[in-house]
């Protein structure tokens, strides 16, 4: 996790994802994940409850991986190794299937 405007780096490893779904419109899916993180790899202490929401499309593309603090935008961003373990969660058949079957709805 990188925080605005300091050089201190921290690379979360994450363990599971537990993704609560919802469909917004005709266009978008959020998708909020909450996490749990290897224990070698802890959160930042300034996050109180870390969380992710990711924006899809109803064909499962990714638009946007967010990262929340308590439901809210926070002052970190993810590094581009977490934004892959996350795609590569959000790209997971079980996920695609997931995302496509409440777009059907």
């Amino acid at each position: 996790m990188i925080q605005y405007g300091s050089d201190t780096i921290t690379q979360l490893t994450f363990v599971s994802f537990r993704p609560r779904m919802e469909r917004r419109d005709n266009q978008w899916i959020d998708i909020e994940l909450a996490i749990e993180v290897n224990e070698t790899t802890p959160v930042p202490m300034e996050l109180t409850d870390l969380t992710v929401l990711v924006i899809c499309t109803h064909g499962g593309a990714i638009a946007q991986i967010v990262p929340l603090d308590e439901g809210t935008d926070c002052e970190f961003q993810f590094t581009s190794d977490e934004k892959e373990q996350i795609r590569t969660y959000i790209e997971s058949e079980t996920m695609q299937a997931a995302i496509a079957n409440l777009a059907a709805q």
